[in-house]
């Protein structure tokens, strides 16, 4: 019986020397998690550049889709899918045998008209040469010849009018480049039978040489952008490669089903390393006009009673309201009733009520 009593009372010795050794352990974390808690930091104005990558969509500087104008057939198809052009290089010639009757009608009309015209006119001038002999010519008749010069004159206009008309309709029947390109799509063959209310272009013709970037930019960030500045890519196709391009075009206006702006930056692909409708990870800076205010994530607190940051003002937790701006990978900008040199905690929590101590 002493033995087991003395084992006994060694077990209790033991388990109090192990809560002795526990309690300063317990001791010395809880008082870091209270520094922790209770760390402050500066509020000091700065300007970096931060960095936003976004989506975008490569397009063609220029792209035309290239219908027919009046009902025809296609003759001569002088081009094919991935032919360079240039500009005025005729593409494709039609054919409409209606539209060319039509045109030596008109054309012979105002040939006649011109006959007559100029009959009529030679009778008006030797008429009114005449007539300066006084009495030789009666005046009924000098007014009937003025009426037909006048009229064959008037419907000579309106004849020539007519036959231009249909002269320049019948000029769509050569179809020629509008700018120097490639031919990104064809889907007409030779004899086809064409016309206005065909849906599907002839040919698509786009300039490669010059590429723009499209870039949708948010509501919040659109004051950071200016014209000139230089957004870096890269595409899935070349990913070990990065590109430039610089803004050149802003819509000036936001969209109204996502509340973003269009922007637009142009870049040279002389060696034809990009390709139209490539989709590409855009990188743009942000740089604002004026220094504001970054802060550590963990400062910012976000609750029902909305974004604040908490001031250890005396010992004393002050709530601050802020709006967020741009947001980096361990900082967020923060904009409200501020002041340099206020010390704010760096690990706000809601528990931290306004007016609490802190210690």
């Amino acid at each position: 019986m002493k033995r087991v009593y003395i084992a006994i009372l060694s077990l209790i010795v033991l388990a109090g020397c192990n809560k002795k050794e526990e309690q300063p352990v317990q001791a010395n974390e809880q008082q870091q998690m209270n520094m922790m808690l209770t760390e402050t930091f500066e509020l000091k104005k700065s300007n970096p550049h931060v960095k936003l990558q976004l989506p975008a969509e490569i397009r063609a500087d220029q792209r035309t889709e290239i219908f027919a104008k009046v009902n025809s057939y296609v003759t001569d198809l002088k081009v094919d899918i991935g032919d360079r052009v240039k500009k005025g290089q005729v593409l494709m010639i039609l054919n409409a045998p209606e539209l060319q009757a039509q045109v030596l009608s008109a054309e012979a009309k105002y040939k006649a008209q011109e006959a007559n015209y100029i009959s009529s006119k030679a009778t008006y001038d030797r008429t009114l040469k005449a007539n300066q002999t006084q009495g030789a010519i009666a005046p009924d008749f000098l007014e009937q010849i003025t009426a037909k010069m006048l009229a064959d004159q008037a419907q000579l206009n309106a004849l020539k009018a007519a036959y231009q008309e249909v002269k320049s309709i019948d000029q769509y029947l050569v179809i020629k480049a509008p700018f120097d390109a490639v031919v990104t799509s064809r889907q007409v063959d030779v004899g086809a039978y064409v016309g206005p209310m065909n849906k599907t272009p002839l040919l698509i013709v786009e300039d490669t040489n010059k590429l723009r970037l499209n870039l949708s930019i948010s509501e919040a960030n659109t004051p950071y952008l200016q014209m000139g500045d230089t957004v870096s890519f890269t595409v899935r196709t070349m990913p070990q490669d990065r590109f430039k391009a610089i803004i050149t075009r802003k819509a000036g206006s936001l969209d109204l089903k996502l509340r973003s702006e269009q922007v637009q930056a142009d870049l040279d692909n002389s060696k034809g390393l990009l390709k139209p409708n490539m989709i590409a990870d855009a990188v743009v800076q942000l740089k604002a006009k004026q220094a504001s205010f970054f802060v550590p994530k963990s400062a910012l607190v976000e609750s029902n009673l909305g974004l604040y940051l908490i001031e250890n003002k005396a010992g004393i937790a002050h709530h601050h309201k802020v709006r967020k701006g741009r947001t980096m990978p361990m900082m967020i900008e923060v904009f409200g009733d501020l002041h340099e040199g206020m010390r704010m905690l760096k690990m706000a929590t809601e528990e931290i009520a306004d007016g609490l101590k802190i210690n």
